[in-house]
């Protein structure tokens, strides 16, 4: 994909999304920490969920802490390997105590000497947390970026050294939820939704969807959606 078409996809992802956020529910640098830590091979409901018991009871690195890793399973076991996730938390938790007064790190070395955190957790931390221009690079950007041919590569790194290398400056900071998003809602891995891709002329994708044909209106009628319960979730989405 030449720079034109990465800047014009760009555009487009922004025009329709202009101040992105993650999924995951925090409102401080720990929380997210916490968050990301408990998401790996987890989806950001399931971890929402979670922390929305978790976090009214305990949302720093003393009180956590503090739970020990039972008391911290009694919240999180609903995730899958929350075992291991547990232990990482507890111990993550004991770290940033004795190392940084309690507070996260704000660079890459110290976030991921932290156990349970690699280089995709510091990523989205500094990203999120801290807003500097990192890429995070999950399963859904690394479909979308080979994909698309906007960053192709074998690997993770590979794939963000590649958007490091093309993304525009100026979409830096947001590229890799726009990116997340697309490939979560519209570009999915069983059948991508390329009719309605509103980046679907600038994908360099062969094997691209077509529209099925309608189908008449008797065998297409379902059951109205339930209403969706009133109230907002008590932690922001950032």
């Amino acid at each position: 994909m030449n720079a034109t078409r990465r800047r014009q996809l760009f555009e487009r992802l922004r025009s329709a999304n202009p101040e992105p956020r993650t999924e995951l529910e925090y409102s401080t640098p720990f929380e997210l920490l916490v968050a990301v830590i408990l998401s790996a091979q987890a989806t950001d409901k399931g971890v929402n969920l979670a922390t929305r018991r978790l976090f009214p009871v305990a949302n720093t690195p003393q009180a956590i802490h503090d739970l020990g890793v039972d008391g911290l399973a009694g919240y999180v076991r609903t995730i899958g390997l929350y075992p291991g996730k547990t232990r990482n938390i507890i111990a993550t938790c004991r770290l940033l105590l004795e190392q940084h007064a309690g507070e996260v790190p704000h660079d890459r070395e110290s976030l991921e000497a932290l156990p349970g955190v690699g280089r995709k957790t510091a990523n989205v931390i500094l990203n999120c947390a801290f807003g500097e221009p990192t890429m995070p690079v999950d399963t859904h950007i690394f479909r979308v970026a080979n994909r698309t041919g906007l960053a192709p590569g074998r690997t993770v790194r590979e794939v963000e050294e590649g958007l490091l290398a093309r993304v525009p400056q100026e979409f830096r900071q947001h590229a890799h939820h726009w990116l997340l998003l697309h490939g979560r809602y519209v570009c999915t891995a069983r059948r991508p939704a390329c009719p309605g891709c509103l980046i679907a002329d600038l994908c360099e994708y062969p094997d691209k969807t077509r529209a099925e044909a309608a189908t008449p209106a008797k065998a297409t009628q379902r059951a109205a959606p339930r209403a969706t319960p009133q109230g907002a979730p008590r932690r922001r989405r950032a």
